[in-house]
Order: structure tokens, then sequence, then C-alpha cells
């Protein structure tokens, strides 16, 4: 595993944000749960509330703006996988 690993939400083909798949455990698990805790706290708020009307552009935003925290978060978690699996038993 390389020490760093682009992020899948990156923009472009050349990437510009990076995991340092290094850091201790504990560090990797908690910017995770950062990000996966974040979003997650959005769209509770948002089910809490009543009838929202909202067109399909602010939807589709709304959308990008969840799944791209959603995805770092992954992304690490993939990392701690990975760095767990590798890990002698």
């Amino acid at each position: 595993m390389n020490d760093y690993m682009a992020l899948t939400s990156n923009a472009d083909d050349l990437p510009t944000f990076y995991v340092n798949t290094t850091q201790p455990l504990h560090s990797l698990l908690s910017s995770a749960r950062y990000r996966i805790g974040a979003v997650t706290q959005v769209l509770e708020n948002l089910a809490m509330r009543g009838e929202i009307n909202s067109d399909s552009v602010i939807l589709s935003d709304f959308a990008m703006l969840c799944s791209i925290p959603l995805r770092d978060g992954c992304d690490v978690l993939d990392v701690i996988a990975r760095r767990m699996d590798a890990e002698p038993s």
C-alpha cells in the first residue's frame, strides 16, 4: 500500500486530496467517523422536517454535498480494512 492514497471524490484525474495510509488506525477511524457522522447529522435533521419542496438541481447539489464526505469516509475505512488485513494474526 502506498503511503498516500488519492480519495475517490477528487474532481478530476489529477488527484489533489489524499489520505495518509500510515496514520495510526485510531486517527484514521476518527477521520472516517467525523465525515460519516457529519452527513448522518445533516440527513437526520432533514428527515425530521416536514415536507420539503425543492427542484431537481437543488436536490442534485444536495446529494453531491452529502456524497463527497461519505465517499471520503468510506475510502478511509477501506484503508483501515487493508491495514488490518495486512497485520499478522
